[in-house]
């Protein structure tokens, strides 16, 4: 019995160190599936059946437990295919299915964020155009916001919680949303397409990659205009901001490179070789490490980005697309 003591100590530390422990979520879009990854290790922990067509994009739960997978459809944006209408919430500890929403018609659900202040999930709702509001304690859809404009495919919040702008892709604007108000403030064009979209950590700059030019738009949140672009090597695709609000990161998919882009001065400084079609990016919560989806080699690369070099390759399954962060630093 004397033991009993220690060996609670042990049993509760390793629990704590469990519990710190972050995981890599990536949608295994050519599967089917989400993969849970182990960042430290460099490993596929588990793989789980989305149960029907594919998610592109997934978020964690703020405390770290659950994966939130939209079930977008089998075809790209703009494009015929089966469009889904649901939603598969994971449990990663288990790697188990545990919840459906069902959001009652064909609405290719895509990109899913939390609420920085308010604690809901957000996801945008493309072929209804909107972005549809969730209660995730209840997994019930509370209300929409309408965007005014088709194919709005990725969302970005402010981090005070009042703005939204989602990256319309076909007409190549981006749409300022009201939160509080549920409504459209203004639409912003940008260029004949554009993809995917990112905010500053002060909530001064969004950014959102022209695939028309090879050029980044910076819009200004106080004037709701493109202030400036930011010419790069190759048509851009997905951006991130580091968490230091230091670097904006930008996946380059044609030279399988990420630029990276100095946030005092907005010009690349730097650029870094990953995978084959790097997609979306996803920064580790203390800023050392970046982890970037590479769509056509199947792989996540991670990069240190105190050396700025590429450090590992990690497997992750078929047509590697959105990838999140979960649990700890």
């Amino acid at each position: 019995m004397r033991f009993a003591l220690p060996l609670l100590l042990v049993s509760l530390s390793a629990f704590a160190l469990h519990a710190q422990q972050g995981r890599l979520l990536v949608a295994q879009k050519g599967e089917q599936s989400l993969a849970i990854v182990d960042p430290a290790a460099g490993t596929v922990l588990g793989s789980v059946p989305e149960g029907g067509i594919t998610g592109h994009e997934v978020i964690a739960s703020p405390d770290g437990k659950l994966a939130y997978v939209p079930i977008y459809g089998n075809s790209g944006v703009g494009a015929p295919g089966t469009d889904g209408s649901t939603m598969a919430v994971i449990d990663i500890a288990s790697q188990k299915v545990v919840s459906t929403l069902d959001f009652g018609h064909p609405v290719r659900p895509h990109c899913p964020i939390f609420g920085p202040k308010d604690g809901l999930l957000y996801v945008t709702t493309e072929l209804d155009r909107t972005i549809s509001l969730i209660d995730p304690k209840t997994l019930t859809i509370i209300g929409a916001i309408p965007t005014g404009q088709p194919e709005s495919h990725m969302l970005a919040l402010s981090h005070d919680g009042r703005r939204g702008y989602t990256a319309n892709v076909g007409p190549g604007t981006v749409s300022v949303l009201d939160i509080a108000a549920r409504k459209v403030l203004t639409i912003i064009p940008v260029s004949h397409n554009t993809q995917r979209i990112a905010i500053s950590n002060d909530d001064r700059w969004v950014f959102t990659a022209d695939q028309t030019k090879p050029q980044l738009a910076v819009i200004d949140t106080r004037s709701n205009q493109v202030s400036r672009w930011i010419p790069l090597d190759s048509v851009a695709y997905g951006t991130a901001p580091t968490p230091d609000g230091r670097w904006l990161l930008v996946t380059l998919p044609k030279k399988n490179e990420i630029a990276v882009v100095d946030l005092k001065t907005m010009q690349v400084v730097r650029s870094v070789a990953v995978g084959v079609n790097p997609q979306e990016i996803v920064v580790s919560p203390n800023s050392k490490t970046a982890y970037v989806s590479c769509m056509t080699s199947n792989q996540v690369a991670q990069v240190d980005l105190a050396a700025w070099k590429l450090t590992r390759l990690i497997d992750t399954g078929k047509v590697t697309d959105g990838v999140a962060w979960a649990g700890g630093r």
